[in-house]
């Protein structure tokens, strides 16, 4: 069994950055790919960012390409989401989801999640 602790969110900018942590409970935390989703209220959960179990293989969405980065930490069991160039739109909360086999964009893919860690950008 994994447990996810997400910390890291804040109020920021637009055009700031943020870098959002994951950290991870259980030996298998590196057997599992590892997603970031986002959920504003009123809205259905979004994916936004995965990242293999071995770090060479991330996928993210294309509202996100190119300013948020995924990266994980075997070593110290943390996942991480680096956002830069933030906009008022990303306001929602992020939440981190392990998944044992592949990189998914569908949160039904995910067997464990987080509680989520509240992201705000003012414009």
């Amino acid at each position: 069994q994994v447990q996810l602790v997400e910390s890291g969110g804040g109020l920021v900018q637009a055009g700031g950055s943020l870098r959002l942590s994951c950290a991870a409970s259980g030996r298998t935390f590196s057997s599992y790919s590892m997603g970031w989703f986002c959920q504003a209220p009123g809205k259905e959960r979004e994916f936004v960012a995965a990242i293999s179990w071995t770090g060479r293989s991330t996928y993210y969405a294309d509202r996100v390409k190119g300013r948020f980065t995924i990266s994980r930490d075997n070593a110290k069991n943390t996942v991480y989401l680096q956002m830069n160039s933030l906009k008022p739109e990303d306001t929602a909360v992020y939440s981190c989801a392990a998944a044992p086999h592949g990189i998914y964009n569908a949160p039904a893919a995910y067997e464990y999640w987080g509680q989520g860690t509240q992201v705000t950008v003012s414009s």
